[in-house]
C-alpha cells in the first residue's frame, strides 16, 4: 500500500501513536498533514515515554523522512523544544523536513486565542490556547506568515515587526495586553534561523518518493468528530482531521491514498465541551479515566470517558471512507464485570438511523447497549486472538460487527509490543 492514511475515529486520544509507531516499520516518510501543538502523541518503547506534538511519530525510526507538511500550523518554540528533548535522548532530528507551505504561529495567536475564549464566557469550547485557531484565521485571511519565509531573514524579521506592532494595537484595543514587539522580533528570527535548514517544498518531495517507489504514512491530529466541518461544530478543532484533510494538507490527490485506518479505543474519551451520549458521570467513569491514564498529553486535562459508540464509528467510517479499523486499549476494560457497546441512538423513542448532523439533537439522544460480561483477566501478554478469553473476542467481534469495516490491530497494553493482529483470527 503506498499511501496509508491514519485517522482518529472518536474525539481524539485513540492510541494513534501506537499504530502509526507500528506501521512506520513498513514507510519510508510519515507525514503529519494537519493540525498543530495542541494535539500530543505518545510513544511507549520499554521504560521509555516519547510524547510528540509536532514531530511526526515515525521520528523513532531512523529509515523514515518524517515530514511537517503544508496543512499543519507550526509553533516554533514548542517544535524546538521537542527536537531539543528528542537529541537530547539520541533522537536525531535533523532529516526533519517542515514545509515552505506551513503558516507559523506567533505570539499574538495565542493572545487572541485567550482573549476570545474569555471573551465566551460560560459558552468556552475548551480551545487549548495554543494560537492554533487564529493561526488558521490568518491563512484563511491571507494574512498569515509561511516558513518559507524564513529563507529570506531581513524580509522575515520586517514582516514579523510590522505584523506585531499591528496585532498588539489591536489587542490593547479589543482589552487585552500589548506585545512586546522587540522581544516578539527577536525570539522570531533566531527560531527561524534555526528552522531555515528543515525548510523545504514538500508537495514535490512526497511525489518524487512515490514515483521512487517508496511508502508514505499520513498521520493526521485530533480526529474526525473535531473535523471543522463534520466534528461536533462548535466544540471542534481549526482543520480537518479526516481522510480528505490529508490531501489537501499534503498536496497528494485521493488517488494516491489506497488505506485508511480508523483507530478507536475500547471505549471512548472527548476533552472540552460538547454533547458526549455515552459518557459516564459515574464510578465506572472514574475508573476508565484512571486505569486508562486520560489525561491530555499537551494540557494534562481530565479527558471525558464514555462506553464505545459504534453509531458515531460507522459514520467515521462514512466520512474517511476507512478500509480497517485498529482498536487500542482494550486491556483497560480488563477489570469490568460487565461492559457495554452502544449500538445505536434513539430520540423520543425514535430509533435513529443515522449519526445526527446538529449538535443539538446529539445532546438528546439515548444510546442504545449491548451489554457484555467482561472478562477478568489481564490480556497485555497476550499476542494471538485465540490467546485471548471468550469475552473479549466477543466484545471485538460485536465492534467489528457493528461497524462494518474489518478490525486489522487490537491493542492489549501500553507498550510498543502490547497488541495482536486481530485479521490472523
Amino acid at each position: 500500500m503506498p499511501v496509508t492514511v491514519i485517522v482518529g475515529a472518536q474525539w481524539g486520544d485513540e492510541g494513534k501513536a501506537k499504530v502509526i509507531d507500528l506501521l512506520s516499520k513498513e514507510h519510508g516518510y510519515v507525514v503529519r498533514y494537519q493540525g498543530g501543538h495542541n494535539a500530543g502523541h505518545t510513544v511507549v518503547v520499554g521504560d521509555e515515554r516519547y510524547a510528540l506534538q509536532l514531530v511526526p511519530s515515525g521520528i523513532l525510526y531512523d529509515h523514515v523522512v518524517p515530514v511537517i507538511a503544508n496543512g499543519v500550523v507550526v509553533d516554533m518554540p514548542t517544535l524546538f523544544h521537542e527536537i531539543d528533548t528528542l537529541e537530547r535522548r539520541g533522537i536525531g532530528c535533523e532529516r526533519l523536513v517542515v514545509s515552505s507551505h506551513a503558516h507559523l504561529i506567533f505570539p499574538w495567536h495565542q493572545a487572541w486565542d485567550a482573549l476570545h475564549e474569555q471573551d465566551r464566557g460560560d459558552a468556552k469550547i475548551g480551545t487549548t490556547l495554543k494560537g492554533i485557531g487564529p493561526a488558521y484565521a490568518d491563512k484563511a485571511r491571507r494574512v498569515g506568515i509561511r516558513a518559507g519565509e524564513v529563507l529570506d531573514p531581513v524580509a522575515f524579521a520586517d514582516t514579523v515587526r510590522s505584523r506585531a506592532e499591528a496585532e498588539s494595537r489591536s489587542l490593547v484595543a479589543a482589552g487585552g495586553e500589548p506585545l512586546d514587539v522587540d522581544d516578539v522580533v527577536a525570539r522570531s528570527t533566531e527560531l527561524a534561523a534555526r528552522l531555515a535548514p528543515h525548510v523545504g517544498d514538500t508537495v514535490n518531495l512526497l511525489h518524487d518518493a512515490l514515483a521512487a517507489g517508496q511508502h508514505l504514512l499520513l498521520e493526521g491530529a485530533q480526529a474526525t468528530f473535531l473535523d471543522l466541518d463534520h466534528g461536533t461544530y462548535p466544540y471542534v478543532t481549526s482543520s480537518n482531521p479526516t481522510a480528505g484533510g490529508a490531501c489537501a494538507g499534503t498536496g497528494l490527490g485521493p488517488r494516491d491514498i489506497d488505506r485508511v485506518v480508523g483507530i478507536t479505543k475500547a471505549y471512548t474519551t472527548r476533552v472540552g465541551a460538547g454533547p458526549f451520549p455515552t459518557e459516564l458521570l459515574d464510578a465506572d467513569g472514574d475508573r476508565l479515566v484512571e486505569i486508562g491514564r486520560e489525561f491530555g498529553t499537551v494540557t494534562g486535562r481530565r479527558r471525558r470517558p464514555g462506553w464505545i459508540d459504534c453509531v458515531m464509528l460507522r459514520h467515521a467510517v462514512r466520512l474517511n471512507s476507512l478500509t480497517e479499523l485498529a482498536l487500542t486499549k482494550l486491556d483497560v476494560l480488563d477489570s469490568f464485570d460487565t461492559v457495554k457497546v452502544c449500538v445505536g441512538y434513539r430520540v423520543d423513542g425514535r430509533r435513529l438511523s443515522g449519526y445526527p448532523d446538529r449538535v443539538e439533537l446529539l445532546a438528546q439522544v439515548e444510546p442504545e447497549y449491548v451489554e457484555l460480561p467482561g472478562w477478568g483477566r489481564e490480556l497485555r501478554s497476550m499476542r494471538r486472538p485465540s490467546e485471548l478469553p471468550s469475552a473479549a473476542r466477543a466484545f471485538v467481534q460485536l465492534v467489528e460487527a457493528e461497524v462494518g469495516v474489518p478490525i486489522g490491530v487490537v491493542g492489549v497494553g501500553a507498550e510498543r509490543d502490547d497488541y495482536l493482529h486481530w485479521a490472523a483470527s
